[in-house]
């Protein structure tokens, strides 16, 4: 469907020869074979989307349509996203060797069900208020206004849903938007951008330019953005947030994680490990809110090693578009590196590998075993770190103030879980952990409640009625002393 060349961007509403030469090769982690080619922007690319977007913004009609005229061109765009979504979840699939089952998920469902939420939710969203004065008589105007261009800048682990919760509430509020996505994933965001001229969006209303970290740099301080939404690392987070610091302009950071599931001592086994397949191994590991460290009572530490060593093993890893696989390859030869490299160092601390702990012999992708990983030091690498592979450190614990100890001894504080038959019970505990979001006998994010991170997980919420404050400025309008207006 796509009918765009692997020179192109997709800017002003139209497919441009990007103006940089330069390209980004996709490989496939699986088959270790050429996807295929996207432009990496440079600064001019950049440039272009982002005066595009600006002309959109300062003149074009997007801004300026009512509520429910926006809310339409949401709609239109999910249904075309799930017209397209067989061929969308496939590309995602070839790029980071997501299994096929669970890209049609996140890379089709999810996007449509953001579309929708926020083409409802703005319908009733507060864009004008009158108050009464306090001070003198009179009343005064409240406006909620788009904050103006937008650069959205997606990872490459859920590369359509987590793009789709910023672009969403950005376009619902009457914002324009620069996308950038990945390095690792130029090719569905381009079919994307494919789906948005389907559709008919006005010109500059949405522009995708793909590219590496320079790109994305080049966005962050270009002059005419007035708002960065970023998911990323920690590292690259600071990075952005001093950049946006400098230029005085909102940021919104979705960082890193190293979440941690508490099992209570009555916690019901089955249950927390049902809960603990996804939320510990989702994605092959490569999830911002992985339940990555699983605190367990002493006295039932063997039966839940026992459990999780089975849980582990018990995954088909193989060939992402087959969809028997329940998990795929890493997305590259550097991450699975990474993830090898720190199970290497905490077995030489003394730790124990109970399961897994290498790579999948016999196969040529980048797979790294389910690992559980036991006897951990509290103040090694792998359990202070986002490891961002399928590795699950375990650690022993006495009394319950014990465990939330342990829980909130992390510079993190993305995600969490409290596991236990006694729901009042685990709801003390997690009104305790020290998380932006936590559940109680397993962990899922819901689209309408707020998601984001404590401490260095991030700044700012996305989800929710909150995210449309993400993308407004706040206007206050005072009438003259004794009139109304």
């Amino acid at each position: 469907m796509n009918t765009h060349s692997e020179n192109q961007l997709f800017v002003g509403g139209e497919w441009r020869s990007a103006r940089s030469t330069a390209r980004i090769e996709v490989e496939n982690p699986y088959a270790r074979t050429l996807v295929g080619v996207a432009p990496d922007g440079s600064f001019d690319d950049v440039d272009a989307a982002v005066g595009a977007a600006r002309a959109a913004f300062d003149h074009g009609p997007w801004p300026r349509m009512s509520a429910h005229e926006r809310a339409g061109f949401l709609l239109r765009l999910a249904d075309e996203l799930e017209r397209r979504g067989e061929s969308t979840a496939g590309i995602v699939t070839d790029e980071v060797g997501q299994p096929i089952e669970f890209s049609r998920f996140v890379n089709i469902a999810l996007p449509a069900q953001h579309l929708r939420y926020f083409a409802e939710l703005i319908g009733d969203f507060p864009f004008e208020q009158r108050r009464s004065n306090v001070s003198g008589p009179g009343t005064s105007v409240v406006r909620l206004e788009p904050v103006g261009v937008a650069g959205l800048i997606a990872p490459w682990n859920y590369p359509q849903s987590i793009l789709s919760a910023k672009l969403a509430p950005a376009l619902a509020v009457g914002c324009t938007v620069v996308v950038k996505p990945a390095g690792e994933t130029p090719l569905d965001a381009l079919a994307l951008a494919a789906a948005v001229e389907a559709v008919g969006f006005p010109p500059g209303v949405v522009n995708v330019v793909t590219g590496g970290r320079e790109t994305g740099d080049a966005l962050v301080n270009h002059p005419g953005v007035d708002k960065i939404a970023f998911t990323g690392s920690t590292a690259a987070g600071r990075i952005i947030a001093r950049n946006c610091a400098e230029r005085l302009i909102p940021v919104t950071l979705e960082l890193g994680g190293k979440s941690a599931a508490i099992v209570a001592e009555d916690a019901d086994i089955d249950v927390t490990l049902a809960a603990l397949r996804a939320g510990a191994f989702m994605n092959s590991g490569q999830t911002c809110f992985l339940l990555s460290r699983v605190i367990v009572p002493r006295t039932r530490k063997d039966e839940l090693l026992d459990g999780l060593v089975e849980l582990a093993r018990s995954f088909r890893l193989g060939d992402p578009r087959d969809p028997a696989t329940d998990m795929g390859p890493l997305v590259s030869e550097r991450i699975r590196t990474r993830v090898r490299t720190m199970v290497d160092d905490a077995r030489s601390e003394g730790a124990q590998i109970l399961t897994g702990g290498r790579d999948l012999p016999g196969e040529r992708g980048y797979f790294y075993e389910p690992t559980i990983v036991a006897g951990v030091a509290a103040d090694s690498q792998i359990a202070r770190e986002e490891v961002f592979g399928p590795v699950v450190s375990v650690f022993e614990y006495d009394g319950i103030e014990d465990a939330i100890a342990l829980a909130n001894d992390s510079r993190y504080g993305l995600g969490g879980a409290v596991f236990s038959t006694d729901p009042a019970a685990a709801l003390d505990v997690a009104r305790a952990v020290q998380t932006g979001t936590i559940g109680v006998n397993g962990y899922a994010p819901d689209l309408a409640t707020p998601f984001g991170g404590y401490k260095e997980s991030g700044l700012g919420r996305e989800q929710g009625t909150e995210v449309l404050y993400n993308y407004v400025h706040t206007k206050a309008i005072n009438t003259s002393i004794g009139q109304s207006v």
